[in-house]
């Protein structure tokens, strides 16, 4: 491969490197140093490659850092909501769906959080309290994981049409060191779980 689609592959593996040079906060010479060592590119005729690229690389990301503002402003406009006990449940796709639909008709009646992902070998539920779900599915529970939050963001029907709002938003959350254990999205609404200890970390950087 060449040097310098090498060199692109390399920021783009390091999202770190990415963002600093998509706001120009990056010494190309240190850069070049550091991915010609880590690539083992030792010429230096490929190290002068390598900054070039660098350098044309991020007269492209320019344009992201444009449409970033895009989605920070959109997301100024978001109604942002949380949600704690919250737990989640993998179980086996041989549970009893006459089971499911009670528990549903008893969290819409108490106006209670449930949602139910479908995956190739489980289901994932989500629920806020309810702990009896916990002994009326013990039999088929493969995994659990308890005192979570769900952070719930509701934008403005642009979102549909701008492009990078979930990778901006997940891209904050690894950032910043915090796990998302599960997410979701429907049409406005975007959702991530995260452990409760997290909480107060990600309003600050969910702060636009």
């Amino acid at each position: 491969m060449e040097t310098a689609k090498l060199t692109v592959e390399y920021i783009k593996e390091h999202p770190y490197i990415k963002s600093c040079l998509k706001k120009g906060l990056i010494n190309y010479s240190a850069l070049a140093r550091l991915i010609s060592e880590n690539l083992r590119i030792e010429k230096k005729t490929s190290l002068e490659a390598i900054l070039v690229a660098a350098r044309r690389y991020q007269e492209k990301l320019k344009n992201d850092f444009v449409n970033e503002k895009k989605i920070r402003d959109l997301l100024s406009d978001s109604e942002i909501e949380i949600k704690n006990k919250i737990n989640t449940f993998i179980v086996n796709k041989n549970i009893d769906f006459g089971l499911i639909e009670t528990l549903q008709k008893r969290v819409k009646k108490e106006n209670g959080t449930l949602f139910i992902l479908e995956g190739s070998e489980s289901y994932t539920i989500i629920i806020q309290g309810h702990p009896e779900l916990e002994k009326e599915l013990s039999m088929i529970i493969i995994h659990e994981k308890k005192n979570l939050a769900m952070i719930k963001i509701k934008s403005p029907r642009q979102i549909e049409n701008t492009i990078g709002v979930l990778s901006y938003l997940t891209s904050l959350f690894a950032e910043n060191g915090v796990n998302i254990i599960e997410f979701m999205s429907s049409w406005k609404d975007t959702l991530f779980i995260i452990d409760l200890k997290d909480i107060n970390k990600t309003m600050d950087f969910l702060n636009f």
